[in-house]
């Protein structure tokens, strides 16, 4: 792990930990709704998780959330990020934050689901909820 990601790592789960809660908490919300333990269709999930992260203010606050992660690297955002792509999507895994720095791209992903596939071609890939927040970051080139 590169030193910009360990700063990154560092200043989320110290700063951020309220939004990161919220996150899960989201995430947490909306799979009360369902009627199984997963869903196969990501569509709804990404609808239903960007709905959430709106209606509760967290979605406005994950450009702040990149813009810390990226300060705690050293470097300068580019531009100023917003709660759209390229610097905020939400996938069928959760929120990703991601913005072009001097070294590379920074990757901030704020998984809530897991995707399990089988090796079964007439079977749907499956959505479940992780335990909490499983928080990835990375450096690409």
């Amino acid at each position: 792990m590169s030193h910009p990601v360990r700063a990154a790592r560092r200043r989320l789960r110290t700063d951020h930990t309220e939004t990161i809660a919220a996150i899960d908490d989201c995430a947490t919300r909306i799979t009360d709704e369902w009627d199984t333990a997963r869903t196969t269709n990501p569509d709804p999930l990404v609808e239903s998780l960007r709905a959430e992260l709106e209606s509760t203010g967290v979605l406005a606050t994950l450009p702040t959330v990149l813009g810390s992660a990226v300060d705690a690297t050293g470097y300068e955002l580019q531009a100023q990020p917003v709660p759209a792509p390229p610097y905020v999507v939400i996938t069928s895994r959760g929120p990703v934050l991601r913005a072009t720095i001097d070294p590379g791209r920074l990757v901030v992903r704020f998984d809530v689901f897991e995707v399990v596939r089988t090796d079964e071609p007439d079977q749907r890939a499956e959505y479940h909820r992780l335990d909490g927040v499983r928080m990835e970051i990375g450096l690409e080139n």
